[in-house]
């Protein structure tokens, strides 16, 4: 584990696109899960009248059998490959769940995207791809999954592929960098092993085109921030944190402050163990997601939402803050006093418009009109925000990682963008 490069990889896609049963297959045919435990699942699916959704089961029993008794909505799965340590991260797919498709998102260095052979592009493959881009993941793969559905059809698959192709362009990704594979995950074509029934398909299975990732880019020379996914108090040890770095490194030892924290004014400890999947740790560094114990803390002292950072440069607490957002599915227009949740690494905040200083070009970045008396689908803009309650955001220039954020309301991501500039809470 520890000579191999980490990467955080979510499966994101439309609900019924199969991801989970993608996921399930990978592990399964790589060798990550044994016979026997395939054999049980097995018997299970059929016995809840579920044949075939064994694959799923894999991902979706570990939420169930979590330790702790929890059900963590992002099912996290260790993998290896040659060259890279994997966490899998199977995000739902469902559009109620898109808020821990968010976090998924914002806690992933590439994402693989399925789409069905039969139904093609639809609402959420269009949504998770918007976020994907948004929340800063660079690298994507496409599954074009369910071939066996098509009898294994090329013509399916180069239209499902230009579909998707012009969707990826319209939101700024290049499609010619991004690999499209023709997959049956059900039936294991093409996900770690080569498939008999698509001859006409000569490029590499999902497995191989995983180790073509590029590495990530560790931002360990800018400040720790760490967000808090969880709390969970572990007899024994106490207050376990979980959360990922973002950036920066924490090591054992370690003097941290939590923002806001209960009382918005943060509160400080020392780092006393760290642990990755079980594993103990002497550090951890930006895309490990860990639990760690902090000596001089207590379970309602902090939750989720809040960022760790070292004492002696905390993270930033924004009274106010500019942003660049993106409009991207609201029912009618976005005007000032518009008060929606803003879910910001961990944090979900309501927040208020204050002002709209900006209309912008999305394609190119330039101002339209300034002061725009509204913005609707499909408009960039400039917007002043003052969160309802203490929340930690960084400028994009400073800490990018910690400047991204997703706008919802009654169950639409209705804007998406960063933070440019702030005004600190004193």
């Amino acid at each position: 584990m520890a000579n191999k490069i980490h990467m955080n990889l979510v499966f994101i896609g439309h609900v019924d696109h199969g991801k989970s049963t993608t996921v399930g297959r990978l592990l399964f045919d790589s060798g990550n899960i044994d016979e026997q435990a395939m054999r049980k699942l097995k018997e299970k699916a059929e016995e809840l009248g579920k044949g075939g959704f064994e694959f799923a089961f894999i991902m979706d029993n570990l939420k169930e059998e979590r330790e702790r008794g929890v059900t963590i909505d992002l099912a996290h799965k260790k993998f290896d490959t040659p060259k890279y340590y994997f966490t899998i991260i199977d995000a739902p797919g469902h559009r109620d769940f898109i808020k821990n498709m968010i976090t998924g998102a914002s806690q992933a260095d590439a994402a693989v995207v399925c789409v069905a052979a039969n139904d093609g592009v639809m609402a959420q493959t269009k949504e998770h791809i918007f976020l994907a881009k948004t929340l800063g993941v660079n690298q994507l793969i496409v599954a074009v999954n369910k071939m066996d559905m098509k009898d294994y059809d090329q013509k399916v698959f180069d239209k499902v592929k230009a579909d998707v192709s012009t969707l990826l362009k319209s939101v700024g990704y290049k499609p010619d960098e991004i690999p499209f594979l023709p997959i049956a995950a059900l039936k294991g074509d093409n996900v770690a092993k080569k498939s008999e029934n698509m001859a006409w398909y000569t490029g590499k299975t999902l497995l191989e085109t995983m180790d073509d990732l590029k590495e990530p880019e560790k931002p360990t020379n800018l400040p720790l921030r760490l967000s808090i996914q969880d709390v969970y108090n572990i007899t024994g040890i106490g207050v376990v944190p979980v959360g990922r770095v973002e950036t920066g490194v924490m090591k054992i030892g370690d003097k941290v402050t939590f923002m806001p924290g209960r009382e918005g004014k943060g509160v400080s400890g020392e780092v006393k163990s760290i642990e990755m999947h079980h594993e103990q740790m002497q550090k951890a560094e930006p895309g490990d997601n860990v639990g760690f114990n902090v000596r001089g803390i207590g379970k309602n002292d902090i939750a989720r939402g809040d960022v760790l950072g070292h004492t002696n440069n905390t993270p930033t607490v924004a009274s106010e803050f500019t942003a660049q957002v993106v409009i991207l599915n609201h029912p009618s227009v976005v005007t000032v006093g518009y008060t929606p949740v803003f879910h910001i690494h961990t944090a979900q905040v309501a927040c208020q418009i204050v002002a709209i200083e900006k209309k912008l070009n999305p394609a190119t970045g330039e101002t339209i009109a300034e002061n725009p008396d509204f913005v609707k689908n499909g408009d960039a803009a400039i917007i002043r925000v003052k969160p309802v309650q203490p929340v930690v955001i960084e400028k994009q220039k400073e800490i990018p990682q910690m400047s991204r954020f997703a706008v919802r309301d009654s169950g639409q991501t209705v804007a998406a963008g960063m933070c440019i500039d702030l005004v600190k809470k004193v």
